[in-house]
């Protein structure tokens, strides 16, 4: 089978080809620019050799009539089966002229070329639910498409003029797709740009950041939100153009029953741990008015400066044409998608079981906004700071903040698929870092290690000592698990202290440095069930109040940070956390920040300190609140035998968030 396709670099595009290419007899052509000649190698590189080698670039523009060359249109004539039109300008912003450039004319030059071609090709046309504008009233089908709808926008506009050609001037079988607001992969995530319903990840995330879990909060409703992830927006374009039905028909790519925009806003908050929306206001309401109210209301909003809408679109981030859709009437219908690709396999899968992974992936990788504070910059600019366990939880964000500041920051974890992409991610916010993966539990790997980059850089500036592991176990559970023991010890602690001794001779003989170490509030707490974790930190904090009266004289700082409870892959298995009181990981790379900054001997929350000075002053006391809270919260699933409950009870809520952060 051959294919033609256009916008193959792009999201969906890629996505597509990557499927089309599964079929081990496919060869599938791209038309892509001259200038975009990296994005094709970067996609080969993706495919894996077999794949990479059956697909063919084919140098052109569909803003050009005839798309490419006259030899290369006629080394295709007669054997294109299928060609997929996926290029197109998708941006909220875009003017007149770009939309009608790409999109219409695109569209047009896409058509005669495919008219031209001979053979039995057929034509799969990318449109969007868009054509119906954002002021449509009702049920969109698959069959409506002139309904007289308002088209008030370049990019709703040009989508329509774009269908209209294709189903006017198309002399060749052809299909219409219309696909949602397309999110990231429901397998992975993976999203390439911010967009849609992503415009309000940050202010959800400052929610979550701001508002306690527990409590209840009061959130806005309105329109439909016709979802779709890219895997599903591809894989059914790949179905329906296999069936031997469907030509001249058109297909909605959305989710069947679309969420609503207050339990989508729901779900994102639920999928970044955030608070719940216990009552929501229905603002859509407003989207009913009668047509011509609406239509003079749209248009104050469009000529009127500091309207409530351009208010809100400025406060929240959001462009105002996607602050419409919370007015949006229009409710899609996706009936005769469904029916054909019943027996396929592909179904658009709902929004409540992937939205977790479109806000991690956003948080990790396009969430690129890092605040930097100027004494920060001035205190690493140039410097060479190492960092374990900087491929995700604390050590990612602090690698992030920290690269963004100017440091030159030497990344450390064991997986080097995990740190690649670490790296990639502080490069494109414009700073700088070199991986080297590492096993923190050989003493071998870490002297190695460590060797490498005093040869690489010459020194170590700063040295964070962040990689660690934590095993939520009680002491009764473990008798038979004394290596739990053992491995703690030898991450925690032995790894970190190999570590500072590799590094320490050259800051001792430059009279320059600064080591910190990620300890935990319960080393000052005692925490229960976490006597091995503890027991680390504890020891790894001892070496290091002696060791800094030994290195005072030689200008070598030393900072221990007790992090209350972060929320971070450490602490996923046991899910009452998701309950209570926790930082995020970008609160935790604040506090590294301040001790980069200010260099103090040590950092610890109020609670910490509380725990710390009870424990000294009144040890009873804090043994019989220690005791309480061992019996009020349970082991966690990964504890022999014992199952972990639900939602907490007020009880816990109101224990967790006496004794915020501590370890339970």
């Amino acid at each position: 089978m051959n294919y033609l396709v256009t916008g193959a670099t792009g999201f969906i595009g890629r996505f597509l080809v990557a499927r089309l290419l599964q079929d081990s007899d496919a060869q599938v052509h791209v038309l892509v620019r001259e200038s975009s000649r990296d994005k094709v190698e970067k996609l080969r590189n993706a495919l894996g050799e077999d794949a990479a080698s059956r697909l063919h670039a084919v140098w052109g523009d569909i803003a050009e009539a005839g798309l490419t060359s006259a030899s290369a249109r006629k080394k295709l004539a007669g054997k294109i089966d299928h060609i997929f039109h996926l290029a197109a300008v998708y941006d909220m912003n875009m003017d007149d002229a770009t939309a009608d450039r790409i999109n219409t004319e695109g569209t047009r030059n896409v058509v005669e070329f495919a008219n031209g071609l001979g053979g039995d090709v057929r034509l799969h046309h990318m449109s969007s639910v868009a054509v119906a504008g954002n002021q449509f009233e009702g049920q969109f089908t698959e069959d409506m498409f002139d309904e007289g709808q308002s088209l008030d926008h370049p990019y709703y506009r040009t989508k329509f003029e774009s269908e209209r050609i294709v189903r006017e001037e198309c002399r060749v079988p052809f299909r219409i797709y219309r696909p949602g607001a397309v999110v990231g992969s429901s397998e992975t995530g993976e999203m390439d740009k911010v967009d849609g319903p992503y415009y309000f990840f940050k202010t959800i995330q400052r929610i979550r950041d701001t508002v306690p879990r527990w409590l209840p909060m009061i959130g806005i409703d309105g329109g439909r939100v016709p979802v779709a992830p890219v895997d599903y927006v591809a894989l059914a374009m790949y179905a329906l153009a296999h069936k031997p039905d469907g030509d001249g028909e058109c297909f909605h790519l959305i989710q069947s029953q679309s969420p609503s925009v207050g339990e989508l806003i729901g779900v994102l908050l639920e999928a970044a741990h955030g608070p719940e929306i216990a009552r929501s206001i229905d603002v859509g309401r407003f989207g009913t008015l009668p047509s011509p109210v609406r239509q003079v209301t749209n248009s104050m909003i469009r000529v009127v400066p500091g309207s409530v809408l351009r208010m809100a679109s400025r406060a929240l981030g959001v462009p105002v044409s996607v602050l419409g859709y919370i007015f949006n009437p229009a409710v899609f219908d996706d009936r005769k998608a469904r029916a054909a690709l019943k027996g396929t396999g592909v179904k658009c899968p709902d929004i409540r079981d992937y939205a977790d992974k479109l806000f991690q992936y956003w948080e990790v990788h396009l969430d690129l906004d890092t605040h930097v504070p100027a004494s920060l910059q001035r205190k690493l600019g140039g410097k060479v700071v190492l960092i374990t366990g900087a491929s995700s939880g604390i050590g990612f964000s602090v690698a992030k903040k920290l690269g963004a500041a100017g440091a030159k920051m030497v990344l450390v974890a064991r997986t080097p698929e995990k740190l690649e992409l670490t790296r990639h991610i502080i490069e494109k916010a414009g700073g700088e870092a070199h991986c080297y993966p590492c096993d923190l539990n050989s003493m071998e790997a870490i002297d190695a290690m460590a060797q490498q980059v005093l040869h690489d850089f010459g020194h170590v500036d700063v040295l964070i000592n962040n990689a660690g592991r934590s095993i939520r176990r009680a002491v009764f559970e473990s008798f038979d698990r004394f290596h739990d023991y053992e491995r703690t010890m030898q991450l925690n602690y032995f790894g970190a202290v190999r570590l500072i001794m590799n590094l320490l001779p050259e800051m001792a003989r430059r009279k320059s440095g600064h080591i910190i170490n990620i300890s935990s509030i319960g080393v000052l707490a005692n925490a229960a069930r976490f006597s091995a974790y503890v027991a680390s930190k504890a020891a790894l904090d001892a070496y290091t109040r002696c060791l800094s009266a030994e290195v005072r004289s030689r200008n070598i700082h030393t900072t221990a940070i007790y992090m209350p409870l972060v929320r971070t892959p450490m602490i996923a298995p046991t899910k009452m956390y998701d309950y209570v009181p926790t930082w995020t990981p970008e609160q935790a790379a604040d506090t590294v920040v301040d001790a980069i900054v200010k260099r103090p001997k040590s950092i610890a929350t109020p609670v910490g300190t509380a725990a710390a000075l009870s424990y000294a002053v009144w040890p009873k006391v804090n043994d019989y609140i220690l005791s309480k809270g061992f019996q009020l919260f349970p082991s966690s699933s990964a504890a022999q035998g014992v199952k972990e409950g639900g939602k907490p009870t007020i009880e816990q809520v109101v224990f967790a968030n006496l004794f915020k952060g501590e370890h339970w």
